[in-house]
C-alpha cells in the first residue's frame, strides 16, 4: 500500500473506532499492521478491501447518524443532556414523562446545532419518555455513580466480607436426587440457599458466586461458565426438582424411571459428571414435566403462566433455540449451535421456525418451564441471603460473551459481532494472546438500537442479586477483537461507548440495589481504574498482583497502600489458591501439561516461587502479622495469616474463595486448558452443613473477621 493508502486506512479504522496505536502490559508502544486492520475492519462490517472501498466507507461513516436512529439518550442526574433532532422540528417545547412516579414536566429545549438540542437537567434518574414536537425519545438518566456497598450496608466506610463459590463444587447431603439434602451430583440453587445460611452466621455479607447463565441444554459437554448459550438465562441443571415439587414426588420420578444408583454414583463422585447429571435430571425434570399442573396446586401453576407471559419473546426464543437444538441432535446431527442449522432455521423470526414450534409445542414449552424453576431457585437462594442477614447477598457474575452458536447470539444477530471473538494481546502471562470463541456486542449495533440487548442482559443477571461482577470489565472500553480464524496476535482494540455504558450500569444498578465490581485485570487502558473509580465500580484488587514495583519477587503492598476503590481477593478462579501457590501445585500442573514457554522448566519456576514465599512471609511479617513457621513448600500455608493480611486493605469488601477457606490445593480453572484439566468439575470433599466447622476454617475466618473489624 502506499502511504497515502495506509493514511485512508488509518483514518478509516479511527471513524471505526478500531485503535492503530495501542500500548502493551510492558509499556511498549505498538501498531497493528494494515493487513490485520483490513481484516478486522472487514469483520466489522466495514469494507476495506480496496482504496476506493476505503474511501466509500469512511464517506458512509462520517454521514452515519445511528443515535437519532435509535431515539435514545444518555444523560447523568441534574446535568443537561443533548438530543439529536434535526432542525425541520419547528418547536422547542417539551413535555417529559417520568417512568417511576407519573409525573409530567413541560419545559422549552434550546437549540444547540442544526441537529442537536439541549434539555435541562433533571433530579430523577430513570427512563424518562420526551415529547417534543412529533418526535418521542427516551431518556436514560443516571446516578452520578453506582450503588456501592456502603449503600447496601447502610454505613460509610464499610469493611465487609464475602465468600466466592463455584456453585456447581457445593454438596449438600444424601445420596440420590430426592433423598433430604441431596442434590444428584452438582451443587445447584437450594444448596446455594443453604450456604447463603451458613456463610452469614459465620459473618459474610455477601457470596459471589461462578456464572449460572444458560448453557447447551442438549450437549452437556460445554461446561464453561464463561462461554454460555445465552446470558439472559440459567442453566437448567441448578434447578432442584423438590423446591417445586418436593421431596417425595422427586423421589418416586427417580425411582420409576430406575435411576436411583445413578444418582448415588454421581452424588459420591469427586468431579461433576456433567453428562450424568444432565441425563439423569432433565429425565426427572420430565417425567415431572407431564404430571404437570395435576401435580401442583392451581397458584404453582399461575405462577408458571405468568412467568411464561412476562419472559415474552425472549423467553420463547429461548426456548425455541432449546428445543431446535435437542431436535438437530436428536436427529443425529452433530451441530455446535444455530450456524450449522438449515437457512431457515438461523433466522428466529422465520416461518419454518414458528411452524417447528407450533409443531413441537410441548418441548418447547418444557424448556420455559425449566427456566422457570431455575429462576425460582435463584430467587430463592438471594431471599435466603438476605433473610439470613446479608447485606448484599448474592453477586452475580457476568460472562465476557457467549458462544456464537447459542441462543443468544441467535435471537440477537443484529447487535453481535459473529465474525470475531474477544480475547487479549499477548503479555506477561500468556505470550501467544488469547482468542476466546466467543462473541461480543457490536458497538455501533448497540448505539443504533437503544442499548436495547446491553440493558436486558443487565436486568436479567441483576434479576436476583445483590451485586455484579462483570468479566473483562476492561472490554467496557475496549475490546481486543480477533477475526474468525485468526490468531490472537492478529487482532486489534475496538473502542466501545464506555460513557454510555458506564452509566446504564449505574443507573440499573441502583434500581435493583446491586453493588457493581469489574474485573480490570491485563493490559488496563490509561486513565481506566481511575474512571471506574469515578463511577463508583469496584475493581478487583488481587494479593498476587498488588506489589511495590514490577518484576520478579517484588514485596507486597502493604494493605494501606493497597487501593481503596476496590474488592480485595486472595486470588480469582484462574489463579493458584493460597495452598497451592505455596506448595507449587499450579506450577506442577503447568509443568505435566507442556504450559511453561521455550527455555523455561519446572525447577527454575520453583526456585522463583522460593524466592516469592520469603517474600509473603516478609510482607506479612511487615504488616505486623505474625507467621511462626518457615517458608518450606510443605510447611502449612500461612492462609489464616494471609486472610488477616487482605482482611487489613482499606477495600470495603474483602473476597475469599471456599478453596482458599478450605486449604485446597487446587484451582477451578487453569487458562489456557480443556479436558487435560478438571476445569469446571471439582466438588467440595465435605457438605454443607458441616463445611465451615472445621477449626483450621473457623481460624481462618476468624483472622478475616477480626481484621475487618479492627484494622
Amino acid at each position: 500500500m502506499s502511504d497515502d493508502d495506509v493514511t485512508s486506512l488509518h483514518a478509516l479504522a479511527d471513524a471505526a473506532g478500531v485503535s492503530v496505536d495501542w500500548q502493551d502490559a510492558a509499556g511498549k508502544p505498538q501498531r497493528v499492521s494494515p493487513d490485520v486492520l483490513r481484516n478486522v475492519l472487514n469483520a466489522l462490517g466495514i469494507d476495506a478491501s480496496s482504496p476506493d472501498a476505503i474511501e466509500a466507507s469512511l464517506a458512509t461513516l462520517r454521514n452515519a447518524s445511528d443515535d437519532t436512529a435509535s431515539h435514545f439518550a444518555i444523560g447523568v442526574v441534574r446535568q443537561a443532556i443533548e438530543v439529536p433532532l434535526p432542525d425541520t422540528v419547528s418547536t422547542l417545547r417539551f413535555r417529559l414523562e417520568f417512568d417511576d412516579d407519573g409525573g409530567v414536566v413541560d419545559g422549552e429545549a434550546r437549540r444547540k446545532d442544526a441537529h442537536t438540542v439541549i434539555i435541562p437537567g433533571m433530579n430523577l434518574p430513570g427512563y424518562h419518555t420526551l415529547h417534543i414536537g412529533d418526535q418521542v425519545y427516551t431518556l436514560a438518566i443516571a446516578p452520578a455513580r453506582c450503588f456501592g456497598v456502603s449503600d447496601a450496608i447502610g454505613k460509610p466506610q464499610p469493611r465487609e466480607w464475602a465468600l466466592a463459590v463455584q456453585l456447581y463444587g457445593l454438596r449438600r447431603r444424601g445420596a440420590s436426587l430426592g433423598a433430604p439434602g441431596a442434590s444428584g451430583g452438582v451443587g445447584d440453587f437450594s444448596a446455594l440457599a443453604t450456604l447463603a445460611g451458613v456463610a452469614a452466621k459465620a459473618g459474610a455479607t455477601g457470596l459471589a458466586i461462578s456464572p449460572v447463565h444458560a448453557m447447551f441444554t442438549a450437549d452437556p459437554h460445554r461446561i464453561s461458565p464463561y462461554a454460555p448459550s445465552s446470558r439472559l438465562f440459567l442453566n437448567v441443571l441448578y434447578v432442584d426438582p423438590a423446591e417445586v415439587f418436593g421431596q417425595p414426588a422427586v423421589a418416586r420420578a427417580a425411582s420409576a424411571l430406575g435411576l436411583n444408583l445413578d444418582l448415588a454414583r454421581l452424588e459420591q463422585l469427586d468431579m461433576v459428571d456433567w453428562p450424568g447429571v444432565a441425563r439423569t435430571k432433565l429425565a426427572i425434570l420430565r417425567r415431572l414435566f407431564d404430571g404437570f399442573p395435576g401435580n401442583v396446586g392451581s397458584s404453582v401453576s399461575e405462577a408458571f403462566t405468568r412467568f411464561r407471559q412476562e419472559g415474552g419473546s425472549l423467553l420463547e426464543n429461548h426456548a425455541r433455540f432449546e428445543a431446535l437444538h435437542a431436535w438437530r441432535l436428536a436427529e443425529g446431527f452433530q451441530t455446535g449451535g444455530w450456524r450449522d442449522w438449515p437457512e431457515a432455521f438461523q433466522n428466529p423470526d422465520s416461518p419454518e421456525v414458528a411452524a417447528f414450534a407450533q409443531e413441537h409445542a410441548t418441548e418447547v414449552t418444557f424448556h420455559a418451564f425449566l427456566q422457570w424453576l431455575a429462576d425460582r431457585g435463584l430467587a430463592r437462594a438471594q431471599a435466603a441471603a438476605r433473610e439470613a442477614g446479608m447485606g448484599i447477598g448474592l453477586i452475580a457474575d457476568l460472562a465476557v460473551g457467549t458462544d456464537p452458536g447459542g441462543s443468544h447470539a441467535w435471537s440477537r444477530q443484529g447487535e453481535i459481532l459473529a465474525k470475531l471473538s474477544p480475547g487479549a494481546p499477548p503479555d506477561l502471562y500468556n505470550a501467544q494472546g488469547q482468542a476466546w470463541g466467543l462473541t461480543a456486542f457490536s458497538p455501533s449495533a448497540l448505539r443504533r438500537t437503544g442499548y436495547r440487548a446491553y440493558i436486558e442482559m443487565l436486568r436479567a443477571c441483576l434479576r436476583h442479586a445483590g451485586g455484579i461482577r462483570i468479566d473483562h470489565a476492561l472490554g467496557l472500553k475496549r475490546m481486543w477483537l480477533v477475526p474468525e480464524g485468526a490468531p490472537p496476535t492478529d487482532g486489534a482494540y475496538v473502542n466501545y461507548p464506555f460513557d454510555d455504558i458506564m452509566r446504564l450500569i449505574a443507573l440499573e444498578s441502583w434500581r435493583h440495589r446491586a453493588i457493581v465490581v469489574g474485573e480490570n485485570l491485563g493490559t488496563v487502558p490509561e486513565g481506566f481504574n481511575d474512571q471506574i473509580a469515578r463511577a463508583g465500580m469496584l475493581g478487583m484488587d488481587v494479593l498476587w498482583f498488588e506489589r511495590q514495583h514490577h518484576g520478579d519477587n517484588a514485596p507486597i503492598k502493604s494493605p494501606r497502600d493497597w487501593p481503596a476503590e476496590a474488592m480485595a481477593m486472595t486470588t480469582t478462579h484462574d489463579l493458584p489458591t493460597i495452598a497451592g501457590w505455596w506448595t507449587g501445585t499450579d506450577l506442577q500442573w503447568r509443568d505435566r501439561l507442556g504450559l511453561f514457554g521455550d527455555g523455561d522448566s519446572l525447577d527454575a519456576q520453583m526456585q522463583n516461587r522460593a524466592r516469592d514465599r520469603e517474600q509473603l512471609v516478609r510482607s506479612l511479617a511487615a504488616a505486623g502479622i505474625d507467621v511462626s513457621q518457615d517458608t518450606d513448600p510443605d510447611a502449612p500455608p500461612p492462609i489464616a495469616e494471609t486472610f488477616r493480611f487482605v482482611g487489613a486493605t482499606p477495600c470495603p469488601l474483602a473476597v475469599v474463595p471456599l478453596e482458599d477457606v478450605l486449604g485446597d490445593p487446587e484451582a477451578p480453572n487453569l487458562p489456557g486448558t480443556t479436558d487435560t484439566h478438571p476445569n469446571w468439575r471439582r466438588r467440595m470433599a465435605t457438605t454443607i452443613d458441616t463445611l465451615l466447622d472445621d477449626q483450621d476454617v473457623s481460624r481462618r475466618l476468624d483472622a478475616l473477621s477480626q481484621s475487618r473489624q479492627t484494622s
